[in-house]
This record gives structure tokens, sequence and C-alpha cells, in this order.
């Protein structure tokens, strides 16, 4: 369909809606945001005022039901993904889902199917920021086998976000709304995959700390059913073996980061207020450096544009298609599987 106007209707008008999809969409060539669904009536019609959409749905069925409406972006949580997607694709209409996928391996199986039962159609999932910057860099090193043969990777994301039991209970700390995922666990995970194969196995622990939270609907408290704290040990097809570290409570725990220890050499990626930070060194160097970014080789944030030239059959969707998200998921179930049958859980599930 290139050259054809685009009418984009929006599901959920959240701060990533806000403040990528909407800008990013409006940057595109000959496309519109011509409509908006929220959580009610009053809400959408508040939302298409304050963003400037033309039309507001009383509901996200009325929204996909548009004839007006060529591609849906759902930016809602990942309890609404599964019956969204499949309305929409069923509906005719392209799809841009909100990362996480959804709340479940057999959700995801569904939004696969639908979007294979519709090959014609763009389906796609928000992929991970992490990595966008220094991807191209990092995949160039491996290459030229840097680091020499993978032996260990550590992959961390323990931060306090989650410290101060006062607050009130976050939505991602609600598994009927969050499903599977936990803390910024298949983020990183989906980064790292980008660069090394998927593990075999996983054998994880997790841990809730503090079982409630104040409800923020009123009065009374919440059960916190997401974990708190995760540890997970990979194995990987050539032998080599993983940690992954993951906290919403580690009083100035590391942050975020990536690391790939090789026979030859190391890699640590560290990602710290939105930038990110390539550390190296091989055997010989006194010490890790950081490394520059050469200016052909740093990336950026362009789902949305990816999106649109998808549809127009200008470029394939590389971050990131169904099925890599369906993978990248099955991780993030597994790890919770082994959890809660402390034992080691084979992958892919």
């Amino acid at each position: 369909m290139s050259g054809k106007q685009l009418r984009v209707g929006i599901i959920g008008a959240g701060q990533n809606t806000k403040l990528r999809h909407l800008p990013g969409l409006r940057e595109q060539p000959d496309v519109q945001v011509v409509a908006v669904a929220n959580r009610t009536a009053a809400s959408a019609e508040r939302a298409a005022r304050s963003l400037g959409i033309p039309k507001a749905h009383a509901d996200w069925q009325s929204l996909v039901a548009d004839p007006e409406i060529d591609a849906v972006v759902i930016g809602t949580w990942p309890n609404t993904h599964a019956e969204m997607t499949c309305a929409a694709l069923a509906a005719g209409k392209h799809v841009l889902c909100e990362a996480r996928m959804a709340r479940s391996v057999a959700e995801a199986k569904t939004m696969v199917d639908a979007a294979s039962a519709h090959p014609n159609l763009t389906a796609m999932v928000v992929p991970s920021p992490f990595g966008l910057t220094c991807d191209a860099q990092i995949q160039g090193l491996l290459k030229h086998f840097f680091i020499g043969h993978l032996r260990e990777v550590v992959v961390i994301g323990a931060e306090e976000v989650f410290h101060d039991y006062s607050e009130y209970l976050h939505w991602r700390q609600d598994a009927e709304i969050s499903g599977v995922n936990t803390l910024s666990l298949g983020i990183l995970h989906e980064t790292v995959s980008r660069w090394i194969p998927q593990p075999t196995s996983v054998f994880a622990q997790t841990q809730i700390f503090e079982p409630q939270r104040p409800s923020p609907h009123g009065p009374g408290m919440l059960p916190v059913t997401v974990p708190e704290s995760v540890q997970v040990l990979t194995q990987y097809e050539n032998g080599a073996r993983g940690i992954y570290h993951f906290g919403g409570l580690t009083l100035f725990g590391p942050g975020h980061q990536i690391n790939l220890y090789g026979s030859q050499g190391t890699l640590r990626i560290v990602f710290q207020n939105g930038e990110e930070q390539v550390w190296a060194a091989r055997v010989g160097d006194p010490a890790l450096a950081q490394l520059e970014i050469p200016a052909d080789k740093i990336g950026k944030w362009r789902v949305e544009e990816e999106f649109v030239r998808a549809i127009r059959g200008e470029e394939p969707v590389r971050r990131n298609d169904f099925a890599t998200a369906y993978r990248d998921l099955m991780f993030t179930e597994a790890v919770l599987k082994s959890a809660e049958r402390n034992s080691v859980v084979k992958l892919p599930l």
C-alpha cells in the first residue's frame, strides 16, 4: 500500500503512547492518527482533545470495528493484548502491540496463530528499548570474535523501584495484569537475545518479601503476586553458563547491565539514565575501557517508522515480529515455572 494514506487508531493513551508512538507516527509521511479509545468513554474524549486526535471511541471494540481505520496501536496493559490483537487482526487491521506481548505463552500463541491466519497484515510487538543504540556495535564485535568463545553471561536488572512499601500496588506487581512478566527480566532477556543464542535450560528462584501493598482503588491492601527478587541460572548449547539477577527493591543496586565473558575478552553494556555505555577488554589489556560507538553504528528508536514501512512493504518487521516476542516470552514463563517447581526447565517450552 505504498503511497496510500495510512489511518491509525490508538487503544490506550498512556505514557509510551504519548511520548513515543504518537510523535513517531506523526513523523511518518502520509500517516494520520484518526481515533483513540481509552479505559472509559470520558477518558477517551479527554485524550482526543489533549492529543489532537479527531475521533474518540467509547470502547476499544468500536475502534477496532471502525472501517475508517487501517492499523491499530495497542498501548494497554498485557492482560488485554491477546483479545485486542486477535480482534483487530480479524477485523483486517495491522497491529502494533505494546510490550510485553501477553500475560502467558498460551495467550501469546493465540496472537501468533491470529497473525499467521492473516499473513497480509503486519503484526508487530514493541521491542525492548535497551540496546538499540549499541546493537550494531555489539553484533559487529561478536561477529569478529572479539571475546572469543562465549563462556559466561551475566544479566542484571536490580534497582529499588518498588522499595517503598507504602506506595500503592503497581500494576506490574499484579500477576492478573502482568502475567509471567516480571520486573525488567523480559526486556533485558530480549536485549541479550539479539546478540547471543537462547539458553537451553533455566533454573530459577524467586521471592516476594512484602506480600501486600495499599490498594490504588480505595482503602485496604492488595496482594503482591509478581516476584520482587529473581535469580536464574542458564545453560547454553555451546556449554556457556549464565546468571540473571533481578530485583525491584535492591537498595543502591547495580541497575541494568549485560556482561558477556569469553575466552579472549569481555563486553559490559551498561544502561544508565537513558544512555548506553559499552566497556570492553581483551587478553593483555590492563582493564575494561569504554568504547566509543562509531557514528555509523549508532542505532535509535524507530518502532513507528518500521511499523509503517512494513505495512507498505518497504521493509520487514525486525523488532519485533510475533514469533520473536513469543520465543522471548517462553523464557520469562520458564523462569517462573522453574521457581515454582524448584527444578530445571528446558527451553523452548
